[in-house]
């Protein structure tokens, strides 16, 4: 089987998935007729990633951890690097990796239903980072695990971005991890 048809239908399992999580709290909300908060990420933001990403929508910060003029210092930094290299990154904060136990495998999931990185190299990387949660992942796509393996992934958010969130930094933390990737991706 090709890897574009493995795709599909892992894109395909992911929203049946989305589809029914969606339906079974649909039901919760209309047994108790109260309609609660919900700290789960919407995805139907994704639509909106995909409608914008040729406009050089790269950071989705979902969970507003960001200033605007931090937002565009680090689009800039990333679309810089994009159009010198055709190498993509993308940064999403969110409040919730529900119903994801595992922010990677969330990372994964949501790189591949974006498409990030270009088809034929499969050139992508994406940030993913809960605050709320504590937890942050980077997933990349194949062609980018040549150089930026797990290892070196793991070793950027232990050294570089997990230090400056200890000292509540997240912007600092993220701008740093993503240069750190950058200069070990060239």
């Amino acid at each position: 089987m090709e890897r574009s048809d493995k795709m599909k239908i892992g894109t395909k399992i992911l929203i049946l998935f989305l589809t029914l999580n969606f339906l079974s709290c649909k039901g919760t909300a209309q047994e108790t007729d109260t309609i609660k908060p919900t700290t789960e990420f919407d995805f139907s933001k994704v639509e909106k990633f995909r409608e914008t990403k040729l406009k050089g929508q790269i950071i989705n910060d979902y969970d507003s951890i960001f200033s605007p003029s931090q937002r565009k210092e680090l689009s800039d930094i990333i679309y810089d690097y994009n159009i010198e290299t055709t190498r993509q990154i993308v940064v999403v904060t969110i409040d919730s990796i529900n119903p994801y136990s595992d922010i990677q495998k969330m990372a994964t999931n949501l790189g591949k239903y974006w498409g990030v990185g270009t088809e034929e190299k499969d050139n992508g990387l994406i940030i993913l980072l809960c605050k709320p949660c504590q937890k942050i992942g980077i997933a990349t796509g194949y062609g980018t695990e040549r150089i930026l393996t797990d290892k070196i992934c793991k070793q950027v958010i232990d050294e570089t971005i997990i230090p400056e969130f200890k000292n509540g930094e997240f912007y600092n933390g993220i701008k740093n991890g993503v240069t750190e990737l950058i200069t070990k991706w060239k």
